[in-house]
């Protein structure tokens, strides 16, 4: 845990340096919101903004008509609140009725530069979460969250002390997108995880890279993808894919997503997904939308 600070502790201070360095690019984003589907991208905040967001994951597509698509029944939900106090920082708390997860996160954005014409701009993100559900999983009873790998599994149940002593998770990512041909945002966000898997009583570090690209149709309508390389493990075996469409209004982001992750925090969706995204009987629809008010 230490290490993991003290790599967080440098990560930090690296964008600490970005922010003061004089940018040479464009004040005009890479990407125009702040997420893709649920990897952070490089695009900051004005000073006094506050970022909402409301998100939904819902049941499989598989599920078909008498399920309406997955729309009846299984709602997983993530609130989020973000506050810019200065143009280059930003702190946000997020909750999820996954496992009650709770994060608080810092995030650092402001180098810009101008490679061959391509604009590349950085940034730096870091939080904490904590996982204050009794019992692994996602089955909230009346809620219908089950998932595949919480079914009859009881081996999973967590007793009162490896709850308290596995409840916590912390990452570390260092965010760089460029744009190509003023059309096609690209990301990269290598991630440092601590406690990846919260079942087990002792926790590891482990690193996953999360992928993601956006093609911008015109100043409203937009395709999205992403894609997070995680080691697999008991019930995170396969990595996490999205795809989608983003429309955008004025203060508004909505996304329309198709996914096989069910969750959407980070310390989640970064150490992986149940289902295989190969395997389409296993997306799920989704939604996620941001809204900018000023203070």
């Amino acid at each position: 845990m230490k290490t993991l600070f003290k790599q967080a502790s440098l990560s930090l201070c690296a964008a600490l340096f970005c922010a003061a360095a004089p940018s040479t690019a464009s004040a005009q984003y890479v990407f125009a919101s702040t997420q893709s589907a649920t990897l952070p991208t490089a695009a900051g905040m004005d000073a006094g903004d506050i970022l909402i967001e409301i998100s939904h994951r819902f049941g499989h597509l598989s599920d078909g008509a008498s399920d309406l698509w997955g729309l009846d029944g299984f709602v997983l939900n993530r609130l989020g609140l973000a506050f810019a106090p200065h143009d280059h920082f930003a702190l946000g708390i997020l909750r999820s009725n996954s496992m009650d997860n709770l994060e608080l996160n810092a995030r650092f954005a402001g180098l810009a530069l101008t490679a061959a014409t391509v604009p590349v701009e950085f940034a730096v993100q870091s939080g904490v979460a904590w996982n204050l559900q009794d019992e692994a999983g996602d089955d909230h009873e009346g809620h219908q969250h089950q998932v595949a790998g919480d079914i009859g599994d009881n081996t999973d149940s967590r007793d009162d002390d490896a709850a308290d002593a596995n409840e916590m998770q912390a990452y570390a990512q260092v965010i760089a997108n460029a744009m190509l041909a003023d059309r096609l945002a690209l990301g990269v966000v290598p991630t440092l995880l601590w406690n990846p898997r919260i079942q087990d009583h002792d926790p590891a570090t482990t690193v996953s890279v999360g992928l993601n690209g956006q093609l911008y149709l015109d100043q409203r309508w937009s395709l999205f993808g992403e894609w997070i390389i995680s080691q697999a493990r008991r019930d995170q075996e396969y990595d996490s894919g999205s795809f989608g469409v983003e429309i955008r209004t004025r203060g508004h982001f909505f996304k329309l997503v198709v996914t096989n992750q069910h969750q959407m925090n980070p310390t989640h969706t970064l150490a992986g997904a149940a289902d295989d995204f190969l395997d389409p009987d296993s997306w799920r629809l989704g939604f996620n939308i941001q809204r900018t008010v000023r203070f």
